[in-house]
Protein backbone atom coordinates (compact mmCIF):
# COMPACT_ATOMS: atom_id res chain seq x y z
CA UNK A 1 0.00 0.00 0.00
CA UNK A 2 2.70 2.26 0.25
CA UNK A 3 3.86 1.90 -2.57
CA UNK A 4 1.09 2.80 -4.05
CA UNK A 5 1.00 5.63 -2.02
CA UNK A 6 4.40 6.81 -3.34
CA UNK A 7 2.79 6.47 -7.19
CA UNK A 8 0.15 8.42 -6.35
CA UNK A 9 1.79 11.35 -4.89
CA UNK A 10 4.16 11.18 -7.71
CA UNK A 11 1.69 11.63 -10.14
CA UNK A 12 -0.40 13.82 -8.67
CA UNK A 13 2.30 16.44 -7.65
CA UNK A 14 4.06 15.86 -10.60
CA UNK A 15 0.99 17.21 -12.74
CA UNK A 16 -0.59 20.15 -10.22
CA UNK A 17 2.90 22.01 -10.18
CA UNK A 18 2.93 22.01 -14.63
CA UNK A 19 2.11 25.02 -16.23
CA UNK A 20 -0.54 23.66 -18.37
CA UNK A 21 -2.73 22.82 -14.83
CA UNK A 22 -2.37 26.11 -12.91
CA UNK A 23 -3.16 27.85 -16.49
CA UNK A 24 -6.56 25.99 -17.04
CA UNK A 25 -7.18 25.93 -13.22
CA UNK A 26 -7.12 30.05 -13.57
CA UNK A 27 -8.80 30.00 -17.56
CA UNK A 28 -11.30 27.79 -16.60
CA UNK A 29 -13.39 30.14 -13.87
CA UNK A 30 -13.37 32.97 -15.93
CA UNK A 31 -14.82 31.43 -19.16
CA UNK A 32 -17.23 29.45 -17.12
CA UNK A 33 -18.35 32.94 -15.02
CA UNK A 34 -18.33 34.74 -18.32
CA UNK A 35 -20.67 32.45 -19.75
CA UNK A 36 -22.99 32.61 -16.97
CA UNK A 37 -22.74 36.62 -16.70
CA UNK A 38 -22.14 38.18 -19.61
CA UNK A 39 -25.36 37.07 -21.26
CA UNK A 40 -27.30 38.42 -18.30
CA UNK A 41 -24.97 41.73 -18.24
CA UNK A 42 -25.59 41.87 -21.95
CA UNK A 43 -29.63 41.47 -21.68
CA UNK A 44 -29.82 44.01 -18.93
CA UNK A 45 -27.83 46.62 -21.52
CA UNK A 46 -29.78 48.54 -23.37
CA UNK A 47 -28.94 50.76 -26.03
CA UNK A 48 -30.40 54.69 -24.51
CA UNK A 49 -29.98 56.91 -27.17
CA UNK A 50 -33.00 58.56 -28.56
CA UNK A 51 -34.19 57.55 -31.73
CA UNK A 52 -36.88 59.68 -33.84
CA UNK A 53 -38.63 57.93 -36.25
CA UNK A 54 -40.81 59.81 -39.05
CA UNK A 55 -43.79 57.94 -40.09
CA UNK A 56 -45.54 58.54 -43.35
CA UNK A 57 -48.81 56.79 -43.44
CA UNK A 58 -50.68 56.45 -46.07
CA UNK A 59 -53.24 54.51 -45.40
CA UNK A 60 -54.03 56.32 -42.20
CA UNK A 61 -54.40 52.93 -40.10
CA UNK A 62 -51.20 53.49 -37.87
CA UNK A 63 -51.00 57.26 -36.84
CA UNK A 64 -50.61 57.69 -33.26
CA UNK A 65 -51.21 53.88 -33.01
CA UNK A 66 -47.14 52.76 -32.64
CA UNK A 67 -46.61 52.96 -29.22
CA UNK A 68 -43.28 55.45 -27.96
CA UNK A 69 -40.69 53.47 -25.76
CA UNK A 70 -38.45 55.23 -23.62
CA UNK A 71 -35.85 55.05 -26.20
CA UNK A 72 -37.70 55.08 -29.42
CA UNK A 73 -40.34 57.85 -30.68
CA UNK A 74 -42.33 58.38 -33.40
CA UNK A 75 -43.36 61.72 -35.71
CA UNK A 76 -46.26 61.62 -37.62
CA UNK A 77 -45.50 63.55 -40.60
CA UNK A 78 -48.42 65.12 -42.63
CA UNK A 79 -48.42 66.88 -46.09
CA UNK A 80 -44.70 65.53 -46.37
CA UNK A 81 -43.65 63.14 -49.13
CA UNK A 82 -40.12 60.59 -48.72
CA UNK A 83 -38.22 62.73 -51.46
CA UNK A 84 -38.25 65.87 -49.11
CA UNK A 85 -37.59 64.31 -46.09
CA UNK A 86 -34.47 62.12 -47.36
CA UNK A 87 -33.12 65.66 -48.94
CA UNK A 88 -32.93 67.22 -45.48
CA UNK A 89 -32.76 63.96 -43.42
CA UNK A 90 -29.29 65.11 -41.98
CA UNK A 91 -31.02 67.78 -40.47
CA UNK A 92 -34.08 66.64 -39.78
CA UNK A 93 -31.89 64.40 -37.11
CA UNK A 94 -34.16 61.62 -37.81
CA UNK A 95 -33.25 58.16 -37.06
CA UNK A 96 -35.24 56.42 -39.88
CA UNK A 97 -38.29 57.06 -41.96
CA UNK A 98 -41.26 54.74 -42.00
CA UNK A 99 -43.64 54.99 -44.87
CA UNK A 100 -46.28 52.44 -45.15
CA UNK A 101 -48.56 52.70 -48.06
CA UNK A 102 -52.15 52.43 -48.30
CA UNK A 103 -51.96 48.76 -49.72
CA UNK A 104 -50.94 47.54 -46.29
CA UNK A 105 -54.16 45.48 -45.76
CA UNK A 106 -53.74 43.31 -48.25
CA UNK A 107 -50.43 43.80 -49.19
CA UNK A 108 -47.77 42.86 -46.39
CA UNK A 109 -44.15 44.29 -47.62
CA UNK A 110 -46.11 47.48 -47.96
CA UNK A 111 -44.08 48.65 -44.82
CA UNK A 112 -41.19 50.51 -45.95
CA UNK A 113 -38.40 51.67 -42.93
CA UNK A 114 -35.72 53.45 -44.57
CA UNK A 115 -32.40 54.85 -42.79
CA UNK A 116 -28.70 55.63 -43.61
CA UNK A 117 -27.49 53.03 -41.40
CA UNK A 118 -28.89 49.10 -41.04
CA UNK A 119 -32.05 49.87 -38.19
CA UNK A 120 -31.55 47.66 -35.38
CA UNK A 121 -33.58 44.70 -34.58
CA UNK A 122 -34.96 45.64 -31.75
CA UNK A 123 -36.30 48.80 -33.99
CA UNK A 124 -37.41 46.50 -36.30
CA UNK A 125 -39.53 44.22 -34.37
CA UNK A 126 -41.24 46.96 -31.95
CA UNK A 127 -42.80 48.21 -35.61
CA UNK A 128 -43.61 44.83 -37.03
CA UNK A 129 -45.15 43.81 -34.03
CA UNK A 130 -46.80 46.69 -32.89
CA UNK A 131 -48.66 46.88 -36.88
CA UNK A 132 -49.78 43.68 -36.45
CA UNK A 133 -51.43 44.03 -33.85
CA UNK A 134 -53.65 47.07 -34.82
CA UNK A 135 -53.82 45.19 -38.34
CA UNK A 136 -55.49 42.43 -36.36
CA UNK A 137 -57.68 44.86 -34.19
CA UNK A 138 -58.85 46.30 -37.44
CA UNK A 139 -59.85 42.95 -38.65
CA UNK A 140 -61.77 42.11 -35.33
CA UNK A 141 -63.55 45.59 -34.92
CA UNK A 142 -64.58 44.84 -38.80
CA UNK A 143 -66.77 42.12 -37.35
CA UNK A 144 -68.16 43.71 -34.40
CA UNK A 145 -65.96 43.24 -31.46
CA UNK A 146 -65.26 46.94 -30.08
CA UNK A 147 -62.03 48.12 -28.64
CA UNK A 148 -62.85 47.30 -24.56
CA UNK A 149 -63.66 44.11 -25.43
CA UNK A 150 -60.20 43.68 -27.30
CA UNK A 151 -58.86 44.86 -23.97
CA UNK A 152 -60.74 42.64 -21.82
CA UNK A 153 -59.12 39.25 -24.14
CA UNK A 154 -55.71 40.21 -23.88
CA UNK A 155 -53.78 37.49 -21.70
CA UNK A 156 -50.38 36.77 -20.28
CA UNK A 157 -49.79 33.57 -18.71
CA UNK A 158 -46.14 32.88 -17.26
CA UNK A 159 -46.01 28.91 -15.46
CA UNK A 160 -44.47 29.16 -12.15
CA UNK A 161 -43.26 25.53 -11.30
CA UNK A 162 -43.77 24.21 -7.74
CA UNK A 163 -42.52 21.50 -6.54
CA UNK A 164 -43.37 19.77 -3.16
CA UNK A 165 -41.12 18.04 -1.39
CA UNK A 166 -41.74 14.83 0.75
CA UNK A 167 -42.16 17.01 4.24
CA UNK A 168 -44.96 18.38 1.92
CA UNK A 169 -43.24 22.03 1.78
CA UNK A 170 -43.94 23.56 -1.27
CA UNK A 171 -40.93 25.53 -2.99
CA UNK A 172 -40.35 27.06 -6.65
CA UNK A 173 -37.93 25.48 -8.92
CA UNK A 174 -37.45 25.98 -12.51
CA UNK A 175 -36.99 23.86 -15.24
CA UNK A 176 -34.91 25.47 -17.01
CA UNK A 177 -32.53 26.10 -14.67
CA UNK A 178 -32.54 22.41 -14.03
CA UNK A 179 -31.43 21.77 -17.77
CA UNK A 180 -28.34 23.81 -17.96
CA UNK A 181 -27.07 22.53 -14.27
CA UNK A 182 -27.78 19.33 -14.88
CA UNK A 183 -26.31 19.09 -18.63
CA UNK A 184 -23.26 21.16 -17.37
CA UNK A 185 -22.79 18.57 -15.11
CA UNK A 186 -22.92 15.26 -17.65
CA UNK A 187 -20.75 17.37 -19.89
CA UNK A 188 -18.08 18.13 -17.36
CA UNK A 189 -18.07 14.55 -16.10
CA UNK A 190 -17.86 13.41 -20.09
CA UNK A 191 -14.79 16.20 -20.53
CA UNK A 192 -12.95 14.83 -17.61
CA UNK A 193 -13.22 11.22 -18.16
CA UNK A 194 -11.96 11.89 -22.04
CA UNK A 195 -9.12 14.51 -20.83
CA UNK A 196 -7.59 12.86 -18.14
CA UNK A 197 -8.23 9.37 -19.20
CA UNK A 198 -6.42 10.25 -22.45
CA UNK A 199 -3.56 11.51 -19.42
CA UNK A 200 -3.58 8.04 -17.93
CA UNK A 201 -3.25 6.24 -21.90
CA UNK A 202 -0.02 9.17 -22.93
CA UNK A 203 1.69 8.68 -19.15
CA UNK A 204 1.65 4.67 -20.01
CA UNK A 205 2.61 4.62 -23.33
CA UNK A 206 5.23 7.70 -22.93
CA UNK A 207 6.83 5.42 -19.72
CA UNK A 208 6.97 1.87 -21.42
CA UNK A 209 8.49 3.54 -24.86
CA UNK A 210 10.74 5.46 -23.06
CA UNK A 211 11.86 1.82 -21.03
CA UNK A 212 11.30 3.60 -17.46
CA UNK A 213 8.98 1.13 -16.75
CA UNK A 214 11.53 -1.43 -16.39
CA UNK A 215 12.91 0.21 -13.82
CA UNK A 216 9.77 1.20 -11.86
CA UNK A 217 8.11 -2.46 -12.17
CA UNK A 218 11.78 -4.14 -10.45
CA UNK A 219 10.34 -2.44 -7.28
CA UNK A 220 6.22 -2.58 -7.39
CA UNK A 221 4.10 -4.77 -9.33
CA UNK A 222 2.51 -3.88 -12.51
CA UNK A 223 -0.78 -3.83 -10.62
CA UNK A 224 0.61 -1.38 -7.77
CA UNK A 225 1.81 1.03 -10.39
CA UNK A 226 -1.35 0.80 -12.74
CA UNK A 227 -3.56 1.93 -9.72
CA UNK A 228 -1.15 4.37 -8.54
CA UNK A 229 -1.46 6.32 -11.66
CA UNK A 230 -5.31 6.22 -12.37
CA UNK A 231 -5.58 7.18 -8.75
CA UNK A 232 -3.20 9.93 -8.48
CA UNK A 233 -4.12 11.48 -11.97
CA UNK A 234 -8.25 11.26 -10.83
CA UNK A 235 -7.00 13.34 -7.73
CA UNK A 236 -5.66 15.77 -10.34
CA UNK A 237 -8.32 15.80 -11.82
CA UNK A 238 -10.57 16.15 -8.72
CA UNK A 239 -8.55 18.92 -7.34
CA UNK A 240 -9.23 21.04 -10.26
CA UNK A 241 -12.76 20.51 -10.19
CA UNK A 242 -13.26 21.76 -7.14
CA UNK A 243 -10.83 24.83 -7.59
CA UNK A 244 -13.20 25.61 -10.63
CA UNK A 245 -16.10 25.38 -8.39
CA UNK A 246 -14.82 27.47 -5.51
CA UNK A 247 -13.13 30.26 -8.25
CA UNK A 248 -16.09 30.49 -10.19
CA UNK A 249 -18.72 31.05 -7.48
CA UNK A 250 -16.26 33.66 -6.38
CA UNK A 251 -16.37 35.27 -9.71
CA UNK A 252 -19.77 34.77 -10.10
CA UNK A 253 -20.55 36.08 -6.78
CA UNK A 254 -17.94 39.26 -7.58
CA UNK A 255 -19.72 39.96 -10.83
CA UNK A 256 -23.30 39.58 -9.43
CA UNK A 257 -22.21 42.49 -6.94
CA UNK A 258 -20.96 44.89 -9.22
CA UNK A 259 -22.98 44.71 -12.55
CA UNK A 260 -26.49 43.90 -10.97
CA UNK A 261 -26.27 45.74 -7.12
CA UNK A 262 -30.21 45.61 -7.03
CA UNK A 263 -29.91 41.61 -6.46
CA UNK A 264 -28.57 41.66 -3.79
CA UNK A 265 -31.68 42.95 -2.04
CA UNK A 266 -35.15 41.52 -1.59
CA UNK A 267 -36.67 41.88 -5.15
CA UNK A 268 -39.88 44.11 -4.92
CA UNK A 269 -41.15 41.89 -7.73
CA UNK A 270 -40.80 38.29 -6.07
CA UNK A 271 -43.53 36.53 -4.70
CA UNK A 272 -42.90 33.80 -2.09
CA UNK A 273 -44.72 30.76 -2.84
CA UNK A 274 -46.82 31.13 0.24
CA UNK A 275 -48.48 33.51 -1.41
CA UNK A 276 -49.00 31.90 -4.68
CA UNK A 277 -50.19 28.77 -2.82
CA UNK A 278 -52.72 30.95 -0.39
CA UNK A 279 -54.62 33.15 -3.57
CA UNK A 280 -55.09 29.69 -5.12
CA UNK A 281 -57.47 29.17 -3.03
CA UNK A 282 -58.77 33.43 -2.90
CA UNK A 283 -61.86 34.30 -4.43
CA UNK A 284 -60.63 36.12 -8.07
CA UNK A 285 -62.30 40.03 -7.10
CA UNK A 286 -59.75 38.93 -4.08
CA UNK A 287 -56.65 38.55 -6.00
CA UNK A 288 -53.68 41.09 -6.54
CA UNK A 289 -52.32 40.50 -10.47
CA UNK A 290 -48.37 40.68 -9.74
CA UNK A 291 -45.68 41.66 -12.44
CA UNK A 292 -43.14 39.58 -13.86
CA UNK A 293 -39.88 38.67 -12.35
CA UNK A 294 -36.84 40.17 -13.54
CA UNK A 295 -35.30 37.50 -15.77
CA UNK A 296 -31.57 38.06 -14.14
CA UNK A 297 -32.68 38.44 -11.47
CA UNK A 298 -35.21 34.82 -11.71
CA UNK A 299 -31.74 33.29 -12.81
CA UNK A 300 -30.05 34.06 -10.05
CA UNK A 301 -32.92 33.24 -7.67
CA UNK A 302 -33.78 29.93 -8.88
CA UNK A 303 -30.24 27.93 -8.99
CA UNK A 304 -31.03 28.20 -5.11
CA UNK A 305 -33.75 25.58 -5.57
CA UNK A 306 -31.28 23.27 -6.78
CA UNK A 307 -30.09 20.60 -3.93
CA UNK A 308 -26.17 21.47 -4.75
CA UNK A 309 -25.22 18.90 -1.55
CA UNK A 310 -27.00 15.80 -3.61
CA UNK A 311 -25.42 17.24 -6.71
CA UNK A 312 -21.82 18.20 -5.48
CA UNK A 313 -21.76 14.41 -3.69
CA UNK A 314 -23.33 12.84 -6.68
CA UNK A 315 -20.58 14.47 -9.26
CA UNK A 316 -17.70 13.25 -6.89
CA UNK A 317 -19.01 10.05 -7.15
CA UNK A 318 -20.14 9.25 -10.53
CA UNK A 319 -16.67 11.55 -11.65
CA UNK A 320 -14.27 8.90 -9.72
CA UNK A 321 -16.46 6.24 -10.62
CA UNK A 322 -16.65 7.13 -13.76
CA UNK A 323 -12.83 7.62 -14.42
CA UNK A 324 -11.73 4.69 -12.66
CA UNK A 325 -13.88 2.87 -14.72
CA UNK A 326 -12.54 4.16 -18.20
CA UNK A 327 -8.91 4.80 -16.94
CA UNK A 328 -8.18 1.17 -15.76
CA UNK A 329 -9.10 1.04 -19.95
CA UNK A 330 -7.77 3.90 -20.85
CA UNK A 331 -3.91 2.75 -19.07
CA UNK A 332 -4.83 -1.17 -20.49
CA UNK A 333 -4.70 0.70 -23.77
CA UNK A 334 -1.77 2.45 -23.09
CA UNK A 335 0.43 -0.64 -22.06
CA UNK A 336 -1.11 -3.16 -24.92
CA UNK A 337 0.63 -0.92 -28.00
CA UNK A 338 4.30 1.44 -28.81
CA UNK A 339 2.91 3.92 -30.10
CA UNK A 340 0.03 6.44 -30.05
CA UNK A 341 -1.33 5.52 -33.45
CA UNK A 342 -1.79 1.73 -32.57
CA UNK A 343 -4.09 3.25 -29.71
CA UNK A 344 -7.01 4.32 -32.32
CA UNK A 345 -8.25 0.50 -32.94
CA UNK A 346 -8.84 -0.13 -29.30
CA UNK A 347 -10.34 3.56 -28.55
CA UNK A 348 -13.94 2.77 -30.62
CA UNK A 349 -15.10 0.11 -27.95
CA UNK A 350 -13.99 3.06 -24.98
CA UNK A 351 -15.72 6.08 -26.93
CA UNK A 352 -18.52 4.89 -28.33
CA UNK A 353 -20.58 4.72 -24.54
CA UNK A 354 -19.44 7.81 -23.70
CA UNK A 355 -20.42 9.43 -27.01
CA UNK A 356 -23.66 7.37 -26.65
CA UNK A 357 -23.86 8.80 -22.91
CA UNK A 358 -23.92 12.54 -24.33
CA UNK A 359 -26.95 11.69 -26.79
CA UNK A 360 -28.55 10.34 -24.46
CA UNK A 361 -28.24 13.11 -22.06
CA UNK A 362 -30.09 15.54 -24.60
CA UNK A 363 -33.18 12.94 -25.27
CA UNK A 364 -32.52 12.68 -20.63
CA UNK A 365 -32.89 17.25 -20.21
CA UNK A 366 -35.86 16.76 -22.20
CA UNK A 367 -37.80 13.86 -20.36
CA UNK A 368 -35.75 12.82 -17.44
CA UNK A 369 -38.58 9.68 -16.77
CA UNK A 370 -38.19 8.28 -20.14
CA UNK A 371 -37.35 4.43 -19.96
CA UNK A 372 -34.25 5.49 -22.21
CA UNK A 373 -33.24 7.66 -19.53
CA UNK A 374 -33.92 5.83 -16.58
CA UNK A 375 -32.08 2.05 -18.09
CA UNK A 376 -29.16 4.84 -19.39
CA UNK A 377 -28.74 5.95 -16.18
CA UNK A 378 -28.67 2.53 -14.44
CA UNK A 379 -26.41 1.05 -17.34
CA UNK A 380 -22.65 1.59 -15.33
CA UNK A 381 -20.93 2.84 -19.00
CA UNK A 382 -23.57 5.58 -19.25
CA UNK A 383 -24.29 6.36 -15.96
CA UNK A 384 -21.46 8.84 -14.73
CA UNK A 385 -23.01 11.25 -17.47
CA UNK A 386 -26.99 10.24 -17.80
CA UNK A 387 -27.41 10.39 -14.07
CA UNK A 388 -25.71 13.91 -13.49
CA UNK A 389 -29.12 15.28 -15.73
CA UNK A 390 -31.57 13.78 -14.28
CA UNK A 391 -30.77 14.74 -10.62
CA UNK A 392 -31.77 18.38 -11.09
CA UNK A 393 -34.99 16.70 -11.63
CA UNK A 394 -35.22 14.65 -8.59
CA UNK A 395 -34.48 10.89 -8.54
CA UNK A 396 -35.85 8.46 -6.14
CA UNK A 397 -32.62 7.17 -4.02
CA UNK A 398 -33.23 3.93 -4.70
CA UNK A 399 -32.09 4.80 -8.13
CA UNK A 400 -29.46 6.75 -7.14
CA UNK A 401 -28.06 3.97 -4.77
CA UNK A 402 -28.48 1.01 -7.38
CA UNK A 403 -26.51 3.37 -10.26
CA UNK A 404 -23.96 3.98 -7.55
CA UNK A 405 -24.09 -0.03 -6.67
CA UNK A 406 -23.62 -1.02 -10.23
CA UNK A 407 -21.08 1.56 -11.25
CA UNK A 408 -18.53 0.35 -8.11
CA UNK A 409 -18.49 -3.43 -9.36
CA UNK A 410 -18.35 -2.40 -12.64
CA UNK A 411 -15.05 -0.01 -11.80
CA UNK A 412 -13.87 -3.69 -9.71
CA UNK A 413 -14.34 -5.88 -12.68
CA UNK A 414 -12.76 -3.51 -15.58
CA UNK A 415 -9.84 -2.70 -12.83
CA UNK A 416 -9.25 -6.31 -12.71
CA UNK A 417 -9.26 -7.05 -16.30
CA UNK A 418 -7.26 -3.93 -17.17
CA UNK A 419 -4.73 -5.14 -14.73
CA UNK A 420 -3.84 -8.53 -16.29
CA UNK A 421 -3.93 -6.89 -19.43
CA UNK A 422 -1.69 -3.98 -17.87
CA UNK A 423 0.90 -6.64 -16.38
CA UNK A 424 1.45 -8.30 -19.70
CA UNK A 425 1.42 -5.85 -22.08
CA UNK A 426 3.86 -3.12 -20.49
CA UNK A 427 6.54 -5.23 -20.46
CA UNK A 428 5.50 -6.23 -24.92
CA UNK A 429 7.70 -4.49 -27.04
CA UNK A 430 7.55 -4.99 -30.66
CA UNK A 431 4.41 -6.97 -31.58
CA UNK A 432 1.56 -5.63 -33.18
CA UNK A 433 -1.53 -6.75 -30.53
CA UNK A 434 -5.17 -7.88 -31.60
CA UNK A 435 -8.24 -8.72 -29.47
CA UNK A 436 -7.29 -11.79 -29.81
CA UNK A 437 -4.29 -11.33 -28.16
CA UNK A 438 -5.45 -9.16 -25.41
CA UNK A 439 -8.06 -12.23 -24.91
CA UNK A 440 -5.08 -14.14 -24.14
CA UNK A 441 -3.51 -12.04 -21.61
CA UNK A 442 -6.80 -12.03 -19.70
CA UNK A 443 -6.68 -15.19 -19.53
CA UNK A 444 -3.22 -16.01 -18.42
CA UNK A 445 -2.83 -17.43 -14.52
CA UNK A 446 -0.28 -15.27 -12.28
Amino acid sequence: MNKINLIISREYLTRVKKKSFIVMTILGPILFAAMMVVPAWLASMEDTNIKNIAVIDGSGIFINKIPDTDYIKFEYVQNQNLKKIKANFSELNYYAVLQVLPSITYEPSAVHLYSEKQPSFSVKSHISNAMEKELKNKKLRAHGIDDEVLRSIKSDVSIRTIQWTEDGEAKESSTEVAIIVGYASGFLIYFFIFLFGAQVMRGVLEEKTSRIVEIIVSSVRPFQLMMGKIIGIALVGLTQFLLWTILTFALITGAKTIFFPELGTQNAQEVVVQDIMEKEIMPQSEQIPTQDLDKVASIFNSIKTIDFGVMFGSFIFFFLGGFLLYGSLFAAVGSAVDNETDTQQFMLPITIPLILGIFVMMNAVQSPDSPVAFWFSIIPFTSPIVMMVRIPFGVPYWELALSMSLLVITFIGTTWLAGKIYRTGILMYGKKVNYAELWKWIRYKS
